[in-house]
C-alpha cells in the first residue's frame, strides 16, 4: 500500500541520485583533467598509473549511478500510479513527485542524445 510518506521517501531518493551522478561526472572531468596534466608534465609512470586508476573508477560509477537512478525512477512513478488510482491525485507532495519525475526523465532525454 502506497502512502504519502512512502512518495515522498522515494522522491528524496530520486533528487539524491541525481545530485550523485552529476557528482561523479563532475569528478570524471576533475580527474581527466588532472591526469591530462600530469601527462603533459611528464610525471612519474606510476603515479600516473594510479591517477588513471582513480580515473577508471570514477567512470564506472557513472554506469551504476544511472542504473540506480533508473530503478529509484520506476520505483517513484509505481507509488505515485498507487496513490492515483487511490484518489489522492493532489498535494504538495504528489506535485513535487511529477516534478521529479519530469526533471529526471528530461535529464535522460539530453544524455541519450
Amino acid at each position: 500500500m502506497a502512502t504519502v510518506r512512502n512518495l515522498k521517501i522515494k522522491t528524496g531518493t530520486c533528487k539524491r541520485v541525481v545530485k550523485e551522478l552529476h557528482s561523479y561526472e563532475k569528478e570524471v572531468e576533475r580527474e581527466a583533467a588532472k591526469t591530462a596534466e600530469m601527462k603533459e608534465k611528464g610525471a612519474d609512470p606510476y603515479d600516473l598509473k594510479q591517477q588513471e586508476n582513480v580515473l577508471a573508477e570514477s567512470r564506472m560509477m557513472i554506469p551504476d549511478c544511472r542504473k540506480r537512478l533508473e530503478a529509484s525512477l520506476a520505483d517513484l512513478k509505481a507509488t505515485l500510479a498507487e496513490l492515483e488510482e487511490a484518489n489522492q491525485k493532489e498535494g504538495i507532495e504528489i506535485e513535487e513527485a511529477r516534478s521529479t519525475i519530469a526533471d529526471v526523465e528530461r535529464f535522460f532525454q539530453s544524455t541519450e542524445a
